[in-house]
């Protein structure tokens, strides 16, 4: 039997379906709310309010669990790696090897950035942030690929995930590169993508490059962890763009724009940001833990507790032996990770921080393993970008799959009444 909400206005009521999803959330459908009551929901943030339907991701804050097409994000970061995981969001179902050797060699068909685009790099200023760059860069390949994907082709939509899985990641470096000062890197087709990432950020003309698999399995799960993550504010930027049927070069340039917010993909910036101000004022941990907890300070512990996960964050416990794994081979001495290290054995033994599940998240861990790299701050939310990569173009091509109308929010207005037109010489 199915379930229905009753709404009563003004002493009249109205039935509304209500829709269970597989994992049994459950939602009340108000799409004919204001044909028939004339009134709307008022729903800032859209904290209460479910914008579509999706076979993606499953996210659980209240039990911490995450899931990829019903597979657990634990399994999927143990056992498979990033190209998989990509396959999986995109096209529905784990590749089997055939599959999987035929995608991973079709995004190396698409690698190659049309040498124009140099041009526009570099007319922006060494200075420039690296996720403006990256949104321009991308917005830009629309310029060099400007057929429009109909998503109903099969293959036509196939190779634009190749092709924008392929650019995506090479712009994303060149955006590291042309801050640097360093000579532009090309994709290797005798390499894995990570690896790739590894060698196109780092790789320079007068000396071999050597990377270490610890780093680059870390990287993968990074990636992994960082794939999808239901309706966020870059995904559903990039839903809503992609809603006007515009491109999926310029949804996922709106993605990368959204993603640059501090509330976001730059959480793990603001980490950083965090310990060299804790390392600045002298390294005293303890007094910055009593700042903390004193309500009355303005003071913020960066990458504790997420406002989605309210027991623990999944990715955070993945992430943490990766974070053990590369600060081990790399043998790095760096005071802000010695501050690192510190708050997060408060974090994981003080009553307060546990009381209130103020635990260390995957932005934590994951700034503490870019700067063991060597990464500097300003590209930490770039690599966020690469791994979030799959689950937008998912997003995207599910949006447009399932024919979901143009995204158009409503609004209560609060301004003016009505008022009559004044002459400049009456005002």
């Amino acid at each position: 039997m199915s379930k229905t909400a009753i709404l009563e206005i003004d002493g009249k009521k109205y039935e509304f379906p209500v829709i269970v999803g597989t994992e049994n959330e459950v939602a009340i459908d108000i799409e004919k709310l204001r044909g028939a009551t004339g009134a709307i929901t008022l729903d800032p943030g859209y904290k209460n309010s479910g914008s579509c339907k999706s076979e993606i991701t499953f996210l659980d804050g209240e039990e911490g669990i995450l899931r990829y097409r019903g597979y657990s994000i634990e399994d999927l970061a143990d056992k498979a790696d990033f190209l998989e995981v990509a396959y999986l969001l995109i096209f529905g179902e784990l590749p089997n090897q055939a599959q999987l050797d035929k995608f991973e060699n079709d995004i190396r068909k698409h690698t190659l950035v049309n040498e124009e685009m140099k041009s526009i790099l570099e007319g922006f200023p060494k200075t420039a942030h690296p996720m403006g760059v990256l949104s321009s860069l991308t917005s830009a390949l629309t310029a060099f690929n400007p057929k429009s994907v109909n998503v109903e082709n099969e293959k036509e939509m196939y190779d634009a995930v190749c092709k924008t899985m392929g650019k995506f990641l090479v712009i994303a470096t060149w955006t590291y590169r042309r801050r640097m000062g360093f000579p532009l890197n090309y994709y290797d087709n005798t390499k894995g993508y990570v690896e790739n990432f590894m060698r196109l950020m780092f790789e320079i003309p007068t000396q071999p490059y050597k990377m270490d698999q610890k780093i680059v399995d870390a990287l993968d799960k990074l990636f992994i962890l960082h794939a999808d993550h239901e309706q966020n504010c870059s995904t559903s930027t990039v839903r809503i763009v992609g809603s006007s049927h515009a491109g999926l070069f310029a949804s996922i340039s709106a993605g990368v724009s959204a993603l640059w917010g501090p509330l976001h993909g730059g959480a793990n910036q603001a980490v950083l940001e965090m310990l060299e101000e804790i390392n600045n004022n002298g390294g005293d941990v303890a007094k910055y833990v009593l700042k903390a907890k004193d309500k009355d300070d303005p003071f913020r512990l960066m990458g504790f507790g997420h406002r989605v996960y309210k027991n623990f964050d999944p990715r955070a416990t993945i992430i943490k032996k990766a974070a053990d794994d590369v600060l081990d081979a790399l043998g790095v001495d760096d005071p802000l990770l010695d501050i690192a290290k510190q708050l997060e054995k408060v974090a994981l033994e003080d009553e307060y921080f546990k009381s209130r599940n103020l635990y260390p998240n995957v932005d934590f861990y994951s700034g503490i393993i870019y700067r063991a790299m060597g990464i500097p701050v300003e590209m930490f939310t770039v690599l966020f970008a690469i791994g979030r990569l799959p689950g937008w173009i998912a997003q995207w091509k599910e949006m447009r799959t399932n024919k979901e109308p143009i995204g158009r929010p409503r609004q209560v207005y609060t301004g003016s009444p009505s008022r009559s037109f004044k002459e400049v010489n009456q005002r």
